[in-house]
């Protein structure tokens, strides 16, 4: 009778630390629209908001906080705990302190939002051991970011017990990724204790649209250099693609084993950031070694080399009528830092040559139709050149560095780019003359998409736009949580891009909505390849993995079955 009595007594005491902690939720971190302006991630007011960042520094709140979770786990130990930083810290040093009190120390660990560029460039700090693990935050809504968490210790092969948080938004059954890997959610609030309704909207709840059907990982990753690297090229058979340990390499398009690889003669820091271009039986690639190749796609023997700069980031662009091809170049020259070079197809010799003050890293987009070669470089400057010979059409001046890219739109006879000064420009093909111009929030380091005489593009402020030219007048835009440096690309009626949260988005492009996405570990720089029956998608992180992922069923299958449940 006594030991049931202490329990009451117990049981008392959490349900008053718990009413004590709702009062300070609704006191200090619920707030409406009628008290402060807030602003959702699509950039639309929103009604509430849990500022629950205001209270894990009170100390009562805190207090309070580490007194349940040890009340609600404490028969659970021996375990460890861990988060994604900023909100997770002050959680998890508060709880091993609380531990060491009761003489029950806890190991923490916390999981960064991107890998650390410098130094060990780890992706968790703190030792994860072989205990239960129980992951906390403050609260879940989709679960996007529990879930991250959760594959990167996956991929250390960790298995994850709970997941604690203060508030969810949604109803435990919608959090089918927890479900299916038996993984407990122990929260506090629903929102419905503080006078709202759940959030119903399902299709920003992590989903296995997706498969991986290979996984392939160039050795020695360059982590530090966050901005598109070599984009896969692919043929009916294997996929092409540069690496950061200056390694190419052409992979089985069905298994992801190696057909064949080619180590580049030598670099310092980068290895390839070059795009591979495929022509007939060869596959063409610049290096920071300086060197231009064209290598036999079929058996990776090398058939010319062209050595004329010092370092090459550019990617090359095929003219197949001129038996030409176009490559930006760099060099340690002063006041001749870059250029474009012309070379032969076939023998890799130069046809034509034009130098420039700064460096080059765009690269060019070569008109068939109209015969001309357009490239940027760090001057700001976009040039329009005669393919043929090299003789300088236009040049336009941006206000910043032009790194990516450029796209035509030959119907309409205009020329799309960026520029790091956060402008997307639209120039005619034929003059050089601004039709249109639209400013992001930052730089653009990306190559636009005309789709429809609309034009849809990324740039580092997070977001996707969808832009009417013609009309000066943006129809969407979609924000995603990290910057963008991948260019958008249109499959199957869907555009795909990839973002520095690593997570590669469909969106409609009509509309801008999200209508699936796949969370990855690393940053996505390049764009997504599919091959040509969209059977196959190939996506490259910043870390040099390649996946091959196909999808479950197409999306209107999967929403299909969801709404005939």
């Amino acid at each position: 009778m006594r030991v049931y009595w202490k329990l009451y007594i117990l049981m008392c005491k959490l349900e008053e630390k718990i009413d004590r902690l709702r009062e300070i939720i609704k006191e200090k971190s619920f707030v409406t629209k009628d008290q402060h302006k807030i602003f959702s991630k699509s950039g639309e007011e929103s009604a509430w908001l849990f500022d629950i960042k205001k209270i894990i520094l009170d100390p009562e709140a805190l207090n309070l906080i580490t007194g349940i979770f040890w009340e609600k786990f404490g028969n659970e130990y021996p375990f460890q705990t861990g988060g994604q930083e900023v909100t997770a810290l002050p959680l998890l040093g508060a709880i091993i302190q609380k531990g060491n009190e009761i003489g029950k120390p806890v190991s923490s660990f916390f999981i960064r939002k991107s890998r650390k560029k410098d130094g060990l460039q780890k992706i968790v700090e703190g030792e994860v051991g072989n205990s239960k693990i129980i992951l906390i935050d403050d609260i879940i809504n989709s679960g996007q970011t529990i879930d991250r968490q959760i594959k990167i210790l996956e991929k250390e092969r960790k298995k994850i017990d709970f997941v604690f948080t203060l508030v969810n938004f949604r109803e435990s059954t919608d959090y089918n990724f927890l479900k299916e890997r038996r993984i407990k959610l122990v929260s506090l609030y629903p929102v419905t204790d503080f006078g709202l309704d759940f959030v119903t909207k399902k299709t920003d709840i992590p989903q296995n649209y997706f498969n991986v059907i290979w996984h392939f990982q160039s050795q020695n990753p360059d982590y530090f250099h966050v901005v598109p690297k070599s984009t896969p090229a692919l043929d009916d058979d294997k996929i092409y693609f540069g690496s950061d340990s200056g390694i190419f390499w052409a992979l089985d398009q069905k298994n992801g084993k190696i057909a064949w690889k080619y180590e580049v003669m030598w670099f310092k820091q980068k290895g390839i950031f070059s795009s591979p271009a495929l022509h007939g039986d060869n596959v063409y690639f610049g290096a920071y070694d300086g060197n231009v190749y064209c290598l036999d796609k079929n058996t990776g023997e090398r058939k010319w080399m062209f050595m004329e700069a010092d370092w090459v980031g550019s990617s090359p662009a095929v003219a197949e009528n001129l038996n030409l091809l176009f490559i930006g170049l760099e060099f340690g020259l002063i006041k001749k830092q870059g250029g474009i070079a012309a070379l032969d197809l076939d023998s890799g010799k130069k046809k034509w040559e034009f130098r420039m003050m700064e460096f080059v890293h765009a690269s060019p987009a070569y008109c068939c139709e109209r015969e001309y070669v357009a490239i940027g470089a760090n001057d700001g400057k976009m040039r329009m050149f005669r393919a043929k010979d090299g003789k300088l059409i236009w040049e336009y001046q941006t206000g910043g560095d032009v790194k990516y890219r450029p796209t035509y739109d030959v119907g309409n006879g205009v020329i799309a780019f960026g520029s790091m000064d956060g402008n997307l420009y639209v120039c005619d093909i034929e003059s050089g003359e601004l039709i249109a111009l639209f400013k992001t929030e930052a730089g653009i380091y990306s190559t636009p998409l005309f789709w429809e005489d609309k034009i849809i593009f990324t740039s580092l402020d997070k977001s996707v736009y969808c832009w009417d030219y013609k009309k000066n007048k943006i129809l969407w835009i979609f924000h995603a949580s990290g910057r963008i440096f991948a260019s958008p690309v249109l499959i199957e009626g869907s555009v795909f891009v990839g973002s520095n949260d690593g997570r590669m988005y469909e969106l409609d492009p009509d509309t801008g909505k999200l209508k699936s996405f796949f969370q990855f570990l690393e940053r996505i720089t390049n764009e997504i390849v599919c091959n040509s029956d969209a059977k196959k998608f190939f996506v490259l992180t910043h870390a040099n993995e390649l996946f091959c992922l196909a999808r479950q069923y197409s999306t209107a299958e999967f929403f299909g079955k969801k709404l005939h449940k």
